[in-house]
């Protein structure tokens, strides 16, 4: 990935867990950034940009309004992500995922096509894809632990992407699900809050 940045310098990395932070569509790193200062201080933050162009800003694959998504585009994305995570992995103890909004679909897909590399994943008023390829390939050895947070009236994931998205954790996730009513599309402190004890006991403890 061409622009990542992180929460540590360099110098302070080395045995931490990393935490992998993936924005949402239209947006940037910086998004994600800001969430920094609300997690546990024992982890290495790195907010990613995605690499595909959206405007003056940036997402992970093109998506309309339905959230329907070109295949080619979301492999091409993670592969650019699983070689990130490849060439920084081995100075950290363990590796787990943290995705917003359409970086909920890029958490959840790395996740689908390597269930052992990661300790565990965050998705935050976002979606799982659903694909027919993905469905086929994915086999877990057992549930990896999942935190979903969501408005139950947010107004940009439509209905039927959060019924297969629960659908989905509930059959293949040990998972934690969490609404926050008027929160809408957004990214608050509570929820951050439950964020930060989801990490701390399934990967810090």
């Amino acid at each position: 990935m061409e622009t990542v940045v992180w929460s540590k310098p360099e110098k302070e990395r080395a045995g931490t867990p990393l935490l992998l932070m993936m924005h949402g569509y239209g947006t940037d790193e910086q998004r994600m950034v800001n969430l920094f200062p609300q997690l546990p201080k024992e982890f290495t933050c790195a907010a990613l940009r995605g690499p595909m162009p959206i405007g003056d800003h940036y997402g992970w694959f093109l998506l309309d309004y339905f959230l329907a998504n070109d295949f080619a585009d979301v492999i091409t994305a993670t592969n650019k992500v699983f070689a990130w995570i490849e060439s920084v992995k081995r100075n950290h103890s363990s590796v787990s995922l943290l995705g917003y909004s359409q970086g909920m679909a890029m958490a959840s897909t790395l996740l689908r096509l390597r269930p052992e590399g990661f300790q565990a994943t965050v998705g935050l008023s976002g979606f799982v894809l659903e694909n027919d390829l993905l469905a086929l390939s994915e086999s877990f050895d057992s549930p990896p632990p999942f935190f979903w947070g969501r408005d139950k009236a947010d107004p940009v994931i439509f209905n039927d992407a959060i019924e297969h998205t629960a659908d989905w954790l509930e059959k293949n996730t040990a998972l934690t699900a969490r609404t926050y009513p008027g929160m809408g599309h957004r990214i608050e402190a509570r929820e951050m809050a439950d964020v930060s004890a989801f990490l701390r006991f399934y990967v810090l403890r």
